[in-house]
């Protein structure tokens, strides 16, 4: 930071005075164990780091206040946006400083909106549009069904939905989806911020567009999100869900480029979701994200994988209503026309919009029941260009993965096109058209998961080796020469930004960008 960080004990002291000093407009700042104990740790529960103090706010102009007073002290304290603690190394924390508890704002609805309103205005081309107002702190699973109300829905999507709006808009928010409309960040119209000075700004890509742009993507170094206005389409009913394995896996990159090729937003005949994911090692094919296969299936699909080591498995999805019901299963089947998945091996089955988008909550809840939830996650998420993809799997899957014999967790592969991000925001993907995202979601015992991590390490050696130019997403660097090469062209603008909205690098220290 440039500067020494305060001792705890200081901190403490500082704490103190503050809470004293503003007491009279109700701030709820604590140090209580509790509240230290639950800041300092995230979903990973790999890292922890003890904050002085957090606060749980009541108002937007409590956040800006205490950024405010931390940037006219001598020394000031880092601060930290926790929305649903769903980072896995340490990336919301505030090592000595203070964590602002995000979803304490969750029934708060000021006059800039952080509860959910919906609205449509007219654009100029005369084309209706539809858009919610969200709070910052919000779970996109209540902003599911905030919307549900009025026969909408959010066009972009996370896979899990029990994660706060700011939390995923500071990284992308992917899952999908993304190959059609976009990570979630391509579907912001607006948004309110309270930078790293403590200014309320309402932002967007006509007024303070280097603000907006810099927080989408930006991993909450420029400022806090306190509203996002998001997009919002007309809600389907219902999903015909599709399930098809491969054991070739340039039969299956091959099928899934081709699907995501057809990916206009108003294509009616293009797939609304499409994910791809392996199957290894021995044991039941359903694993915690997903229960999809029939039981009575396990043992052919298990005799596949011992004896290709991998199969691939493509999901995909489209969604209909009372007016498309006629014509999906059509549609479907044109889509899937000359896929070259294993003859006998394509499970289908037909939803609830609302179950097909919570789908992982059934997996979480079980997890949580045998107490196999709250474990280290010592995840790896990565974007592959598509021209190493098949290096990719032949040096880290059919490689690494399989040889080390240690991977029981799910394990997620397709394509994204890199036409549906804004190379003006903050986050960073591979240069080629088409690329994969990679995403190693393991969890293990509190004793096992530096094994995983040494895995997660050969995995990202060997890419540095054989010039697979990857990005990591939920990116983590020890060093800033790794966040300068994790950024490539887009450091300067980011360090500008950094220097712009947050001179003094009191934001996010747990992503290790500025600070020690």
């Amino acid at each position: 930071m440039g500067e020494k960080f305060p001792t705890p004990t200081l901190l403490i002291v500082i704490f103190f005075i503050l809470s004293r000093l503003i007491s009279t407009i109700g701030y709820s700042l604590r140090d209580d164990p509790e509240s230290i104990r639950l800041a300092s740790s995230d979903y990973g529960h790999i890292l922890r780091e003890n904050p002085a103090a957090v606060l749980y706010p009541t108002s937007i102009d409590e956040i800006s206040s205490l950024i405010k007073f931390s940037n006219l002290i001598s020394t000031p304290f880092s601060i930290a946006a926790r929305g649903h603690g769903h980072s896995t190394m340490g990336q919301a924390m505030a090592p000595n400083g203070v964590v602002v508890d995000m979803m304490s704002l969750k029934n708060h609805h000021p006059s800039h909106a952080s509860g959910i309103i919906v609205n449509t205005f007219n654009l100029s081309v005369n084309n209706n549009n539809y858009y919610a107002d969200v709070g910052g702190g919000q779970l996109w699973i209540d902003v599911l069904h905030a919307t549900l109300e009025h026969g909408l829905a959010p066009v972009a999507w996370t896979d899990y939905l029990y994660l706060t709006v700011g939390g995923t808009l500071s990284n992308a928010g992917i899952s999908g989806s993304a190959f059609r409309f976009g990570p979630q960040i391509s579907n912001v119209y607006e948004m309110d911020v309270v930078t790293g000075q403590g200014d309320f700004v309402t932002c967007s890509p006509q007024n303070n567009s280097d603000l907006f742009f810099g927080v989408l993507g930006g991993l909450g170094q420029f400022g806090i999100i306190t509203r996002a206005r998001i997009a919002l389409e007309p809600a389907p009913k219902r999903v015909r869900w599709v399930r098809m394995l491969y054991n070739d896996f340039s039969a299956y990159a091959r099928d899934q480029e081709r699907l995501i090729s057809v990916n206009g937003r108003k294509q009616s005949n293009a797939l609304d979701y499409l994910e791809g994911s392996l199957l290894i090692n021995q044991g039941s094919p359903n694993n915690w994200r997903s229960s999809f296969f029939p039981q009575s299936t396990y043992s052919r699909i298990i005799s596949l994988v011992t004896k290709h080591g991998i199969i691939y498995s493509l999901e995909v999805a489209k969604y209909y209503d009372q007016h498309t019901e006629t014509t999906v299963d059509k549609e479907l089947e044109l889509l899937l026309k000359g896929l070259s998945f294993l003859p006998g091996f394509v499970f289908e089955k037909d939803v609830a919009y609302v179950e097909f988008l919570n789908r992982v909550k059934s997996g979480e809840e079980k997890l949580q029941s045998q107490g196999q939830w709250d474990v280290p996650h010592p995840w790896l998420n990565l974007f592959v260009p598509k021209s190493r993809i098949s290096d990719f799997d032949a040096g880290v899957l059919k490689g690494i993965v399989l040889k080390r014999n240690i991977t029981t967790a799910p394990v997620l592969l397709y394509p994204m096109n890199r036409t549906k991000w804004d190379d003006r925001m903050s986050a960073v993907v591979p240069e080629e058209e088409v690329f994969y995202t990679v995403g190693f979601l393991h969890s293990s015992g509190f004793d096992e998961w530096e094994a995983l991590e040494e895995q997660n390490k050969e995995i990202l050696k060997f890419c540095a080796g054989v010039g697979i130019e990857i990005k990591q997403y939920l990116p983590y660097y020890k060093t800033q020469q790794g966040w300068m090469n994790h950024f490539g062209s887009k450091w300067n603008t980011f360090q500008k930004r950094k220097a712009l909205f947050d001179p003094k690098k009191i934001l996010s220290p747990g992503q290790r960008i500025f600070n020690k």
